[in-house]
């Protein structure tokens, strides 16, 4: 019985796709992903079946359980072992029958893109989630943060200096893709800054104490 891959896309542009994630898509016959991350695969794409994920999770756990005997390819943005659907998937299938294929996740690219590592760095989202980024900030890490549309870079900022914080704010948006932009600013300038972000990842750099 083969086994699922799970395979991280990468930040976004498909030249950042691994050859091994290539080389396990042009294998299978069923391609399950967001429609989004489906149609980014372009050709890679033609010739298989599709699923796309829906909300109806159980039900897409039962689709697989009853293809078994195919090749099924689960496709995730950035990188499949960061907030992805591995939790998911070890929730109904053993991790034997699972084949996790990692991608560039799109806080490594965003690290990268501003010139900083990340091994003293707490990362954590606030996507649809509560996350305490305050304490280690506190502590004088760095944050690298995944944003949605209620917990804004100006909301981040706001809260850093509400608790008397103060350094550099990155923002990046459309990380990768060729209208790529990555936005630094003081965390004082960012609380006051009135424009809406497109889809982003946080990088808060707190100032050292003197």
């Amino acid at each position: 019985m083969e086994k699922i891959n799970i395979l991280g896309l990468g930040p976004g542009n498909k030249k950042y796709i691994l050859p091994i994630t290539k080389e396990c898509i042009k294998k299978s016959e069923i391609l399950i992903g967001g429609r989004r991350n489906i149609e980014s695969l372009g050709t890679l794409a033609e010739g298989k079946e599709l699923r796309y994920i829906d909300r109806y999770l159980d039900q897409l756990s039962l689709y697989m359980k009853e293809n078994r005997d195919r090749r099924i390819s689960l496709i995730v943005s950035g990188d499949s072992g960061f907030y992805s659907m591995v939790p998911f998937m070890k929730k109904h299938f053993e991790i034997k029958e699972l084949n996790i294929i990692p991608g560039i996740s799109s806080m490594q690219y965003m690290f990268s893109a501003v010139g900083y590592s990340y091994e003293d760095t707490f990362i954590g989202s606030v996507h649809g989630r509560n996350c305490d980024y305050l304490t280690p900030v506190k502590e004088g890490k760095k944050a690298g943060l995944l944003t949605d549309n209620k917990t804004t870079p100006q909301v981040i900022a706001q809260n850093l200096l509400e608790n008397q914080i103060r350094g550099t704010i990155f923002v990046g948006e459309r990380l990768s893709y060729d209208d790529e932009r990555i936005t630094t600013m003081s965390l004082e300038e960012m609380a006051d800054l009135k424009i809406i972000f497109d889809i982003n990842v946080v990088i808060v750099i707190p100032d050292t104490p003197s």
